[in-house]
């Protein structure tokens, strides 16, 4: 259980880095950028909100919950391969594509650990 948890809030955190380092290289008036902090502060709490519903199921073993949960993930995991190639595209910055490619390593060993997981205990008396 804890294993899960731990997992997808290392997920989160390097998601959280890689707005970080994206707005430290601006590529447009529309994107994150430290010159406009309420933007940035919106873009961390917006992954955070969203990174709730994983967290709360990875402290469940049932069975339910952790498809659920790795349905979920897979949406991030699509997310951090997207992100990849855009970090390519940023000038004078390759940080972002490599703070990607960690955030879908860890986001597919969040997968297969949320998988793996035996949920069917012995139950004694």
């Amino acid at each position: 259980m804890f294993k899960r948890f731990f997992m997808v809030l290392l997920t989160l955190l390097i998601a959280v880095a890689a707005v970080l380092l994206a707005a430290k290289h601006p590529t447009g008036p529309n994107t994150v950028s430290y010159d406009e902090p309420v933007g940035l502060w919106l873009s961390i709490g917006m992954i955070i909100v969203l990174f709730i519903p994983p967290l709360i199921l990875s402290l469940f073993s049932n069975r339910i919950a952790r498809i659920i949960s790795v349905v979920y993930q897979a949406f991030v995991v699509m997310s951090f391969l997207g992100l990849i190639p855009i970090g390519l595209l940023i000038p004078d910055s390759i940080a972002v594509s490599v703070i990607a490619l960690i955030g879908f390593l860890i986001s597919i060993a969040s997968v297969v650990v949320s998988l793996k997981t035996n949920s069917n205990k012995e139950v004694t008396r």
